[in-house]
């Protein structure tokens, strides 16, 4: 019988989150994920501690965000690949109103370190921005492949991956721990985003999976180096490649491309991309989010040692660094979990 700590199924931002928490306090663990691209592979990849739609902070991020940076600044060293890029987002304005609403926004105490009160005027004639660009702070481009595979090569290399499907059957709950196959642990922690509806254990009322689809193009006059928000995302990926996206279909855990996903991104693109592209290819994935837009962090009464760490929605990047040292102190120090993120308050 192999003896851990923990087992964390998953490897997407929460699970490697998690990994780095316990690594850091000595704890053994070994993390079981397949190698299935989940949401975090599939994400843009985007981190924004804004809301760019209404110009607003997301919820907490002044608490999350100094965290994260440090966080993945770290890793990148640690890894030795510098996956996270620092860049800013240019946020396309559509009127003159929306200017004023950035320069109100810019002013305030939880934005001023986010919103650049300067506008930028537009030079790129690929690019219809006749009202300029509002500049978005602190942000950065998480170059996700990078990171998980590179993170995926380091458990391996420490003996602490092991890659495969879980199988839900062989759990084992004991009273003060869990078996699962040859492998005893005090606890299992399920990172598995919106694929925990497959989950026996995990309560499904509580999630609400909500897919997300992005296109890639191939666009040589194009020339954009920084994040660019109009309607949709425009993301480097280099070589003249852009992400460009995402759409938003509640309820939906289907994940095929669809067609009229496709053509809502390209109809949104052309209203502000003025250069030809070519379409390469069109992906699919799956945000795990909440109706109260809170995370579900901790553990159900009747399975003590089974621990959910979901719900993070599109801002997994953003939260995750800062869930996870707030879920180690809850299981190793029982600091309590703040009732707005502890997945009781769903049941």
């Amino acid at each position: 019988m192999v003896e851990k700590e923990y087992i964390i199924v998953g490897l997407g931002i929460a699970g490697i989150c998690l990994c780095e928490q316990l690594s850091k306090h000595n704890k053994s663990f070994l993390a079981i994920d397949s190698g299935v691209k989940g949401s975090t592979a599939k994400s843009g990849g985007v981190f924004n501690p804004t809301v760019l739609k209404r110009f607003t902070a997301a919820w907490n991020a002044s608490g999350f965000s100094p965290v994260a940076v440090t966080f993945y600044k770290n890793l990148s060293g640690k890894l030795g690949k510098d996956f996270f890029v620092e860049t800013p987002i240019f946020r396309i304005f559509k009127s003159v109103e929306e200017q004023n609403n950035w320069s109100v926004a810019s002013d305030k105490n939880e934005l001023r370190q986010f919103l650049s009160s300067e506008f930028l005027k537009n030079k790129n004639p690929s690019v219809d921005a006749p009202f300029g660009f509002g500049k978005v702070l602190g942000t950065a481009q998480i170059q996700t492949d990078i990171l998980l595979s590179e993170y995926r090569n380091f458990l391996f290399k420490t003996n602490n991956l092991v890659a495969e499907v879980f199988q839900y059957k062989d759990v084992v709950q004991k009273e003060n721990g869990v078996i699962y196959k040859n492998i005893s642990a005090k606890k299992i922690i399920f990172t598995e985003g919106a694929k925990a509806i497959e989950n026996p254990f995990f309560p499904k009322q509580t999630l609400i999976g909500n897919k997300g689809e992005y296109i890639i193009i191939h666009a040589p006059e194009l020339k954009m180096e920084t994040l660019l928000k109009g309607p949709v995302y425009v993301i480097p990926l280099g070589k003249d490649h852009y992400k460009v996206g995402a759409t938003y279909s509640r309820d939906d855990y289907s994940l095929d491309p669809t067609e009229e996903a496709k053509e809502e991104i390209l109809s949104k693109l052309k209203s502000f991309i003025n250069c030809p592209f070519d379409l390469i290819m069109q992906t699919a994935g799956i945000r795990p989010t909440t109706k109260d837009h809170r995370p579900l962090l901790g553990n159900l009464n009747e399975s003590p040692n089974l621990v959910f760490f979901n719900g993070l929605g599109s801002r997994g990047f953003l939260m995750a660094p800062l869930l996870s040292e707030i879920l180690f102190n809850y299981l190793e120090k029982e600091t309590p979990l703040p009732k707005e993120i502890d997945i009781k308050r769903m049941l």
